[in-house]
This record gives C-alpha cells, sequence and structure tokens, in this order.
C-alpha cells in the first residue's frame, strides 16, 4: 500500500526507500533533489499508512525510519515536502486526517489561562543551556530579519529587534511597554537599554522568569526591565506600547478576540501596539499534529483572514502591516546549523531520541517556510487615527538613527555584551 502511495505522490526528485523486507524502490524521475531512507519496521510501516503526520517524526524519533545514503532528515523531508505542496499525488489518510484536525481545531487550541501555562511550561521550561546550543547571544527565539540575506544570526537579530522598536515609535525616554510573551528577556532589555523604555514583561514559563530576571540584574536593568509570571488576561492598566513577539501562535483561535481586546484595553488612548507571528498565505488550515504533540501543544500559526475579523471587532485600527518572506527560514537554517554543532552537548543534556525529535523539528520548520507558504506578519495598532504619523518615513527614520547610534559604539544594535555562547 505504501509503495501504490509513493509511486502516485513522488513525481518531483527522486526518493529511494529501503523496506523492512529487504526490498529496495526507487520513486520519482532520478533526478535531484534526491533522498534515501530505510524503514526498519513493519510496525513503521503500518503507522505511516494510518497517521503520516504523526507517525513520520515518530518513526524517525524512535530510529524506525532512518535517512541513509549520506542523506539528513532535512533532505528526506524536503523531498517529501516538495511533493507533497505540489499536489500530484496525495496520500489517502493524511487527506482525511488532515479534514478531521480542522475540524476539531477550535477544541484542540482552547487554551484558557491553565491549560496555556502548561502548554508553555511543555517546551519552554526547556533546560536554557538546551536554547544557549543553537540561538544567538540574546536568545532571540524568533524570526530574525535579513535585509541583505548576507547578515550573521547576531546581527538579524539584533536588526529584528531594532525594525521592532522603530515600529514601535519610543520617540521619548519613560515611555512604558507592556511585552506579552518576553522569553528571556532579550527584546525587554533592548528596549531598555537602548531605547529608554521602561518595560514589563510577562510570561508563562518559570524557567524564562528567572533567565529574565537574572540578565536584567547582571546588566543593572533591574529598575527598567521587570518580569513577571502573568497570563495577558490578568493584566489590569493602560500602558503606552503594548508588544507580542513570537507569542499569539499560542493564543488559540477561540482566545483571538479576548486577546485584541485585551491588548485595546492594555493601551492608553495614544498607545501603540506591535504584534510579530507566524502565518500561513494559503488561508485557514490546521497544525501538524506531531508538532502539536512533541513541541507546541495548543498551537496555530494563523492565516491573516482569521486574524483581522479579531482586530476589527477589538476597537483598535490596523495601522501598518508587514509580511516578511524568507527571513525565518534563514533563521532556522542557522538554528540548525548551530544544533548540528553542538549535538554532542544536547545529547549530553537529554537523549539521543530528544536530539533526533529536535532535528526533525527544525528541519520541518524551516521547510514549513521555504516550501509551505508560512511567513511572518508584524500588525501594528493604535486606538486613533493620530497617534503615529501618517507615513512609515518616522520608522526609517529611527532605524536610521539607531544604525548611527550602533556605528559609533563600535557595537551590533541592541546586542548585549557576551561573547557568543556554544
Amino acid at each position: 500500500m505504501l509503495h501504490a502511495i509513493l509511486s502516485r505522490l513522488i513525481r518531483h526528485g527522486t526518493l529511494t526507500v529501503r523496506y523492512p523486507d529487504g526490498a529496495v524502490r526507487r520513486y520519482g524521475t532520478g533526478a535531484a533533489p534526491e533522498a534515501a531512507m530505510e524503514v526498519r519496521t513493519r510496525r513503521a510501516l503500518r503507522r505511516m499508512l494510518l497517521d503520516p503526520g504523526l507517525a513520520f517524526g515518530e518513526g524517525y524519533m524512535d530510529g524506525e525510519i532512518v535517512p541513509v545514503g549520506g542523506c539528513d532528515v532535512h533532505g528526506l523531508l524536503d523531498v517529501l515536502v516538495l511533493n507533497l505542496e505540489r499536489g500530484d499525488g496525495a496520500h489517502p489518510a493524511e487527506s482525511a486526517m488532515g479534514w478531521w484536525r480542522r475540524a476539531w481545531r477550535r477544541l484542540d487550541q482552547l487554551n484558557p489561562a491553565g491549560r496555556a501555562r502548561r502548554n508553555a511550561a511543555h517546551h519552554y521550561d526547556l533546560d536554557v543551556r538546551l536554547f544557549d546550543l543553537f540561538l544567538d547571544r540574546d536568545r532571540q527565539y524568533s524570526c530574525a530579519y535579513f535585509p541583505t540575506g548576507a547578515e550573521t544570526l547576531e546581527e538579524a537579530q539584533a536588526l529584528k529587534k531594532r525594525h521592532i522598536a522603530a515600529k514601535l515609535r519610543l520617540d521619548r525616554p519613560g515611555l512604558e511597554v507592556l511585552e506579552i510573551g518576553c522569553g528571556w528577556g532579550g527584546m525587554a532589555l533592548t528596549l531598555a537599554r537602548d531605547w529608554g523604555a521602561r518595560v514589563t514583561g510577562i510570561t508563562l514559563s518559570a524557567e524564562q522568569l528567572e533567565v529574565a530576571r537574572a540578565a536584567a540584574a547582571a546588566e543593572g536593568l533591574s529598575d527598567r526591565a521587570r518580569f513577571e509570571l502573568a497570563d495577558y488576561r490578568a493584566w489590569d492598566r493602560p500602558v503606552d506600547r503594548v508588544l507580542s513577539v513570537a507569542m499569539f501562535e499560542a493564543v488559540g483561535i477561540a482566545h483571538y478576540r479576548a486577546f485584541f481586546a485585551a491588548v485595546c484595553r492594555s493601551l492608553k488612548e495614544d498607545g501603540v501596539a506591535l504584534v510579530h507571528s507566524i502565518g500561513r498565505s494559503g488561508g485557514p488550515g490546521a497544525t501538524n499534529p506531531w508538532l502539536a504533540k512533541y513541541i507546541f501543544p495548543g498551537g496555530y500559526s494563523p492565516a491573516l483572514s482569521e486574524v483581522l475579523p479579531a482586530v476589527e471587532r477589538s476597537g483598535l485600527l490596523v495601522a501598518d502591516l508587514e509580511v516578511l518572506r524568507g527571513h525565518y527560514a534563514r533563521t532556522i537554517a542557522h538554528w540548525r546549523a548551530r544544533f548540528a554543532a553542538n549535538r554532542d552537548a544536547a545529547a549530553r543534556l537529554y537523549d539521543e531520541r530528544f536530539c533526533r525529535m529536535f532535528e526533525f523539528y527544525l528541519a520541518g520548520c524551516e521547510l514549513a517556510f521555504s516550501r509551505m507558504g508560512h511567513m511572518n506578519w508584524q500588525l501594528q495598532l493604535a486606538r486613533r487615527q493620530d497617534a503615529l504619523p501618517p507615513t512609515r518615513d518616522y520608522m526609517l527614520g529611527a532605524e536610521r538613527a539607531a544604525a548611527v547610534r550602533s556605528a559609533a559604539a563600535g557595537a551590533v544594535p541592541g546586542a548585549p555584551a557576551a561573547p557568543p555562547r556554544g
């Protein structure tokens, strides 16, 4: 059965498969890209027939599906994704399961405060030393900004922070910023240190909270960058600016109206908000089941058509919308290379199965952006039409001024002085 499915599916590039009985079959055109895998157990075969979206990743984690012939998991997934996205063939079980997942996605993404806290802990309460193995020195765990494509990861992440700060229009010192989903504190510390803001970062991860507070203390910024363990729904007073970077994917479609209502009531009348999120270009969909089970439970990358109606009902105005194409694929390619270079250290922190899980995660996510139409969007919001100038000139001016300050200081803009780790 799997042979019949692959015969229909693989029409671009070449896939070679060694089956549990020793049979070797080749699918596709014989041309590049080429990949090869060994399916070592009949159990893996059966599971791939029933739910390939979940079973393929689990088979790789368990060592039952192994790239061979000099191929790695990224190369293997690349051939499969290329053919799935071009739509020349389809796995009947995956088509049926995809329909089921879309039908039940509101229930899967139901994220009240307690469940949201557990979902955050699942991934972000991992040992921070793991993230130090592949992130930049500031631990930016979101899409970097590559204006030319030649930037290092450190430079691109600093430029991302500068790009976001310019959109917040931090045009005078002392503006109060609420950051929803502050990670390990890098963005908040940059806004406090380089832009003169007073920032409160909130997170649902106890591990991130501890690291962020320690980083603020180490930089002498505890008076201007505070961190709290709190849900966005609990914030109860207005501030000048609201920022959310790479947190909206965890909100859940049933909570979009509540999220933007919370942003609206958290802003002063002349306030500005910036929401940065992963999105999908092809319209509403469903989260891959393997990713939802092992990496981001309750998570979903929304289409803009699902987001903007909630904004319109919130009392907020869309002041600016930018779509970042290709930037996250570059970012994750850097992360994947760094993780590979530090794989032995990751195995010492966890184990071999965990390393295979993380390899599959990074490879699959990179391909989501390079092959599957995922992108990032930045949505600038305000309560009043006159809260911001009528053109984007102020954004460009703020970025240029920051570049001049950075050049004068002889440093990458927004980057702390500590040397890279890992």
